[in-house]
């Protein structure tokens, strides 16, 4: 075995025990203080209506969690890892990239592809919206 290799796995094997081990009081019981859970559950009431009386109830597009229109860029003709940069800088982080010969090859290293066409067309949408770009590798035709 590489040296290099093993002294990563001690030095892992070190670190999962030491993390094992934080945390682990053996000087206070584990059983919770009863004098603390009773004074606790009498401190602790659930509001009444006249203490919510006032308070602002309407929901905004934040709380629902609606996602806003942005502008999706035309990316076709990029390359893969470019036109990922540029879905994401205009608020699109939900993306997949699929091979665009069939071929159903993976696009490990990004740079070595070229977008053939995207799902959805450019254009306005709302950036909760997955989108799709299908690639070649360079030098393939689309």
């Amino acid at each position: 075995m590489n040296i290099r290799t093993a002294a990563a796995a001690l030095a892992a094997a070190a670190l999962l025990t030491l993390t094992a081990c934080e945390g682990s009081d053996t000087t206070s019981s584990s059983k919770p203080d009863a004098a603390a859970q009773d004074t606790n559950d009498q401190t602790e009431q659930e509001p009444t209506p006249a203490d919510t009386a006032g308070t602002d109830t309407d929901t905004s597009d934040a709380d629902t969690g609606a996602a806003e229109n942005a502008e999706l860029p035309n990316v076709v003709g990029q390359d893969l890892q470019a036109a990922q940069d540029a879905a994401q800088a205009a608020g699109f982080y939900v993306l997949d990239d699929q091979d665009a010969s069939g071929q159903k090859r993976l696009q490990v290293f990004d740079r070595n592809w070229t977008v053939c066409s995207q799902e959805p067309e450019p254009g306005t949408h709302p950036t909760d919206t997955p989108v799709t770009l299908f690639a070649v590798k360079d030098g393939e035709s689309c």
